[in-house]
């Protein structure tokens, strides 16, 4: 079966797809990462968030989320399964999420915070780097950024 994205807002999502969602998420974050930090964090609820998967044959993939800030839209919680790595999984998961946030709010800059070892992979989609290096949860991050009509 080919691979499928897939979005949705959480209060319409099929609650066991949103279990396999925050499963992939708690799988790379809390334990591959060993970063215990609050991942349902009340964002995914918000209107207008929207969740992004990928799956194949039921498994979920890839995902992502997209919402909105005050003057910015944002990418965040990407993760994707270790078996689904290196499979173009994650850029299409990415190029989604950037068509989502250029629909949803053309005018608006799209930021995400970045591992610093992936910097490079998200400025193949239109993202660099501002501000300075910070850690979250003992990993290095950037800020990133890609300006409205980019």
């Amino acid at each position: 079966m080919p691979i499928v994205l897939l979005r949705s807002p959480v209060a319409t999502m099929d609650p066991l797809v949103l279990y396999r969602v925050l499963e992939l998420r708690v799988a790379v974050f809390v334990v591959e990462q060993r970063a215990a930090y609050p991942d349902l964090d009340g964002r995914d609820a918000e209107p207008g968030t929207e969740l992004l998967w990928a799956e194949e044959e039921g498994r979920v993939l890839s995902t992502a989320r997209v919402l909105r800030d005050p003057d910015t839209m944002r990418i965040g919680r990407v993760a994707t399964a270790r078996a689904a790595r290196s499979r173009g999984v994650a850029s299409a998961i990415m190029r989604t999420a950037v068509e989502r946030c250029v629909a949803l709010a053309p005018e608006l800059p799209i930021v995400l915070d970045a591992q610093e070892h992936l910097v490079d992979w998200y400025a193949r989609f239109g993202f660099t780097p501002t501000g300075e290096r910070f850690l979250e949860d003992d990993i290095p991050h950037r800020t990133m950024i890609r300006p409205a009509g980019a």
